[in-house]
């Protein structure tokens, strides 16, 4: 990447209240990571520097040209003097024309305080991608997806994640302001409860994959607990790309209906994470690839912060989106994200032929919204857990153990058992622990979905497939098999196929049980 600059294919300006003069190229220089590159820094007058008649505030902007073949990030060094109350930036990028199948210019931006831009270290203090075009951070607030705090004396460092780039290249503006004056008492902050009221052991209803204005989403976060309430869920999870700025904010909109988890999508450019369930706070670095070999260190964080690591849309389309990383550190896998989709039935597909590899330490299947805009529905999906209370642990031991099924909405409710003799039972998730040819009763019950066909998917495929559900939206489908036969069974609700011969889209599907001691 340093050739490009070095050959001067890179430029960076530095102006000061219309001042202007060009950067040595020389000033840019390529961390210690291959995929990111420190720019030269922008310098501000300190505290003796700057006289009584010096206005509040100071301005400087910074020019420059990004090459094709950019690293993923690129720090803008900004030296912070004493006194500085608030730190505020803006940036602007061109989107140039480029040919028909090119990906234009998208630029995104965040910073780093005096502590570093080390991987995993404490410097972060906020991330907005592409969502914004300006914040600001001061000690007692912060632009959403940025971490309030004291304004200390340092280096700290704008960062660009240049995330497509044009063949002309990727041309950018940042300003910086720097707000001088006492700083306001920082407050402390306060997370959501563990716990609400439950009804025991029961099955609960999530969303685990929802964006706010706190990353790249379109609602507040009163609009998104309405939301929830009104799709009939008993849980969500705070799921803001590459920033835990939200947590801090969920407290007032939880409550004894509604338990609200804290956690990030990890936005990496080989895929992405869902955190769930994460300690209140906890931020989990996303600045590296597959080819780093750092994921499995990141998903250890994960759940060392009591959550579990959950892949999210691994087939997904957009660029970045698709899976790359293997399925060995998963805790569960985001089958279903959003109205199903041809993209969601690859996942599908492709976590059923999983379940045969390991079936002692299989990974279980979930199903979010990953709604950003009013019109995306929140809660389709929703994930069904059985969990022994409605508390972030119960439920965070439910997904793991897999007792659980994927619904469009909360019209759609199911009940999937397998029996065998002398009275042996299993639902969702477990083993019916039965001898080779001991004949097994699988048994589905749905309702809510009228003009569906139910159906029991297994090691070997689609073995059987009921009637259509008549009007009433309940139909009970019994099937019966040998563990010899079939050594897990799960149940599928699909709506009408669209192109035959190919199944229609899913109303339901459950995790399976297994078959077999």
């Amino acid at each position: 990447m340093c050739e490009a600059h070095e050959s001067g294919n890179c430029t960076e300006h530095a102006s000061s209240h219309g001042g202007e003069h060009l950067m040595g190229r020389r000033a840019l220089l390529v961390t210690g990571a291959a995929s990111a590159l420190t720019l030269g820094g922008v310098t501000f007058a300190s505290a003796d520097e700057r006289g009584p008649s010096d206005s509040g505030e100071e301005t400087k902007v910074v020019r420059g040209t990004l090459p094709t073949g950019s690293p993923d990030f690129v720090y803008l060094p900004v030296e912070v003097p004493d006194g500085v109350r608030e730190i505020h930036v803006a940036y602007t990028y061109e989107k140039l024309p480029v040919p028909a199948g090119t990906p234009g210019n998208a630029l995104d931006i965040g910073i780093f305080d005096e502590r570093g831009t080390d991987l995993g270290g404490k410097g972060f203090r906020g991330w907005s991608g592409g969502a914004r075009t300006e914040f600001f951070l001061r000690s007692d607030d912060a632009t959403p997806g940025y971490i309030p705090g004291r304004i200390r004396r340092g280096t700290w460092h704008i960062a660009l994640g240049p995330y497509t780039v044009a063949p002309q290249g990727l041309p950018y503006e940042v300003t910086i302001t720097l707000k001088y004056g006492e700083q306001a008492p920082a407050p402390k902050p306060t997370y959501p409860p563990e716990r609400a009221r439950g009804r025991g052991r029961a099955w609960y209803r999530g969303d685990c994959h929802i964006h706010s204005w706190y990353s790249d989403g379109k609602r507040t976060l009163a609009e998104i607990a309405a939301a929830a309430r009104a799709a009939g869920l008993d849980f969500i999870n705070s799921s803001e790309h590459n920033t835990h700025s939200a947590h801090a904010h969920w407290a007032p909109e939880a409550g004894d209906d509604l338990l609200i988890l804290t956690g990030e999508e990890i936005t990496t450019r080989n895929g992405h994470i869902v955190a769930l369930g994460m300690d209140p706070g906890t931020f989990v670095d996303w600045r590296y690839r597959a080819r780093d070999n750092r994921f499995g260190h990141y998903a250890r964080q994960v759940r060392r912060a009591g959550g579990l690591v959950v892949p999210a849309h691994p087939h997904a389309t957009c660029i970045g989106c698709n899976w790359k990383f293997g399925f060995g550190e998963a805790d569960a896998v985001e089958v279903w994200n959003g109205p199903f989709t041809p993209d969601d039935e690859v996942s599908l597909q492709s976590w059923d032929n999983t379940l045969q590899v390991d079936p002692r330490n299989w990974t279980p299947a979930m199903g979010n919204s990953d709604a950003h805009s009013p019109a995306d529905r929140i809660g389709t999906p929703q994930t069904v857990v059985l969990a022994d209370d409605l508390t972030r642990e119960a439920i965070l031991a439910g997904i793991r153990a897999g007792r659980s099924y994927v619904a469009e909405s909360k019209e759609v409710e199911l009940s999937f058992s397998a029996t065998g003799g002398r009275g042996r039972h299993a639902g969702i998730g477990e083993r019916l622990d039965v001898d080779r040819d001991d004949e097994v009763t699988v048994r589905l019950e749905a309702k809510g979905a009228p003009g569906c066909t139910l159906r029991f998917v297994t090691d070997q495929g689609t073995l059987f497939t009921s009637a259509t559900v008549p009007d009433s939206g309940t139909l009970t489908a019994e099937w019966r098999t040998t563990s010899s036969y079939a050594s897990y069974v799960r149940a599928e609700v699909r709506r009408p196929a669209q192109v035959p011969p190919l199944p229609g889209p899913l109303a339901a599907f459950t995790n399976p049980i297994f078959l077999g001691r």
